[in-house]
């Protein structure tokens, strides 16, 4: 699947290149993009029934409440570092590359022109958002109405929420009153996973559909050579967690090999790619987590819903390059403080930022109020956010993967047997 996946995404951008060169760009909007666009609403309407399902399943399944703590508690614990170090991580490289010196007065001129209608609608979300105080994002995490929430992909926190304390009750009760409940969602969780393998045969079209239009819409060059050095702070900063921090810590937790890990995630990367959506991509991750990397459906149905919402590691690192790009390109001279409490805002606005494309432009916002820089400056980086954004996606699923990794290690919920068998089972498929 891997294969027809990339397959799907080179053509795309072939015919998306050959459709522009000729000036036919409205046929592949018109005609081809609309496909990939039921793709991704296809993935978004299995997300909420997959969360709802197989979480609820996870929790049950659990002999108690003290084992529900543990789970957590490493999770959250894991996520949190992974993040910090994320966020480090890029401005460690964003202060040695200094992106923002090689913007000058024109093309700042010119960016903000093109871009500020969406900058300011941004910033009215962002402030929004502020004005609500501290404890709103406690308040938003408790649904008034669950249906509601539902409704909505951007609620998903609510939904683990509500899900996590239905499972605790169906753990309190009695076995026998909870047993036809549970049998339930059993059967529905597997008509979801199932829902899912047919969705993913049409994924390498979706994502042939997805490319060509993202080609066919792309800005012009001239505006990408002048953040060509911003990108590329981003993309290497990105890379390293990808390349070399995720797979390394699965090596040394877990004894996973570099290529076993990237044969298991590479599918939800490239769909992670495709769909710049951590939400859309949640059921093919949890589909190769647990079916293909061996960790048990206990930990993904609880570990991977809660990160696609809480754990974004890549939009954590960009925000930071993001922010001190911004700050150089206005000027700005930022203190070891500023780049302190960049570290602290950016870890806890990735919290709150939806599985959503995009959703990270909204939590730059206030980064950048904390170290004062112009929020204005968001219009600087709308060109190139598109491309960024999906390889930001990419990090995201690969974080969730892993921890997942690490925390089924750590509870014995990913065997040896399983691990081993990995390369017999790929000769076999080979074979076939």
């Amino acid at each position: 699947m891997h294969w027809k996946i990339l397959i799907g995404m080179v053509l795309g951008v072939i015919a998306g290149l050959i459709f522009a060169r000729f000036g036919y760009q409205q046929l592949i909007i018109d005609w081809v993009k609309p496909f990939g666009t039921i793709f991704i609403n296809l993935l978004k309407l299995i997300a909420i029934p997959l969360i709802i399902a197989s979480l609820i399943k996870g929790i049950s399944d659990l002999k108690d409440i003290s084992q529900l703590s543990k789970m957590g508690g490493r999770t959250l614990g894991i996520y949190l570092l992974t993040t910090v170090i994320a966020v480090t991580t890029g401005l460690l490289i964003v202060n040695i590359i200094k992106p923002g010196l090689s913007i000058n007065e024109e093309t700042r001129q010119d960016l903000l022109e093109g871009y500020g209608t969406d900058a300011g609608s941004t910033i009215e979300l962002a402030t929004q958002a502020q004005g609500k105080g501290p404890l709103q994002p406690l308040v938003d995490l408790v649904p008034s109405n669950i249906f509601g929430a539902m409704s909505d992909n951007g609620n998903m926190l609510q939904v683990i929420f509500f899900v996590i304390f239905f499972g605790i009750g169906l753990i309190l009760i009695d076995p026998k009153v909870s047993k036809p409940v549970k049998d339930f969602i059993d059967g529905l969780n597997e008509i979801v996973l199932k829902m899912i393998d047919i969705i993913m045969l049409g994924a390498p079209y979706g994502v042939f559909a997805l490319m060509a239009a993202l080609v066919a819409e792309a800005p012009s060059l001239d505006l990408f050579q002048a953040l060509l050095w911003y990108a590329l702070a981003v993309l290497i900063g990105l890379g390293l967690l990808i390349l070399v921090f995720y797979p390394t810590l699965a090596r040394i937790f877990t004894g996973i090999r570099y290529v076993e890990f990237f044969k298991g995630v590479s599918p939800a990367q490239l769909v992670a790619f495709s769909t710049s959506s951590s939400a859309a991509t949640l059921p093919v991750t949890m589909e190769r987590v647990n079916e293909h990397m061996g960790v048990d459906d206990e930990v993904t149905s609880f570990v991977l819903p809660i990160g696609a919402t809480v754990n974004m590691d890549g939009t954590s690192l960009y925000q930071g390059v993001a922010a001190v790009f911004i700050a150089q390109a206005f000027g700005l001279d930022l203190t070891l403080g500023d780049q302190i409490s960049i570290v602290v805002t950016a870890t806890l606005a990735s919290i709150g930022s939806a599985a959503v494309p995009s959703a990270g432009m909204i939590m730059l916002v206030i980064v950048l109020g904390t170290i004062g820089a112009p929020a204005a400056g968001l219009a600087l980086i709308f060109a190139i956010d598109r491309p960024l954004d999906m390889v930001r996606t990419i990090t995201n699923v690969t974080g969730d993967a892993t921890v997942a990794l690490l925390v089924g290690k750590s509870l014995d919920k990913i065997g040896p047997p399983q691990v081993r068998q990995w390369d017999d089972y790929y000769h076999k498929e080979e074979n076939s």
